[in-house]
């Protein structure tokens, strides 16, 4: 299957308005985004920006570094390690505001916002927190495929890890 793409356009220099770079942690610095492309066979994100620069995003590792409260918990020290997410998709990509997207992924997980600084920052340092990731998961005895994933109980709905 092919890509889906959802464009942004923007004023000169990739820049909306002085409101908008004051939204939601939004830095004014950020380049905004002027194109999404949902890559659906190789299950990637492509992300281009105001600046020239584009990311190749893997859907699996937008879903293991999900800014929701369920991955990354309430405070330092809190966050949970994604395992299993290897063959996970993102199904839907909502706008939210003109600050960020929201993603929805195949295993369900649909609480993550995805601002324009963050999937910046995501493509800046997807390397480093890649490789960090695997050590995590070597260091648990995880795997990233479902059948490695130790089996929890799922959540209710709409919770953040029943806590």
């Amino acid at each position: 299957m092919g890509a889906a793409a959802l464009r942004y356009h923007s004023g000169p220099e990739g820049k909306t308005s002085s409101e908008t770079h004051t939204m939601a942690g939004l830095s004014k610095d950020a380049p905004l985004p002027t194109e999404i492309k949902l890559h659906q066979k190789s299950r990637r994100l492509e992300v281009a920006f105001a600046d020239g620069r584009a990311f190749e995003l893997p859907c699996e590792f937008l879903r293991v570094y999900s800014p929701s409260a369920e991955v990354r918990g309430h405070g330092p020290g809190q966050e949970v390690l994604q395992t299993g997410k290897r063959d996970v998709e993102i199904t839907r990509i909502e706008p939210v505001g003109t600050y960020a997207v929201q993603l929805v992924f195949s295993d369900g997980h649909d609480t993550g916002i995805y601002s324009w600084d963050l999937l910046y920052d995501y493509g800046v340092h997807r390397d480093e927190m890649w490789a960090r990731y695997l050590k995590r998961l070597e260091e648990a005895g995880a795997g990233r495929d479902p059948a490695a994933a130790p089996v929890a109980a799922a959540a209710p709905r709409g919770s953040c890890g029943g806590h």
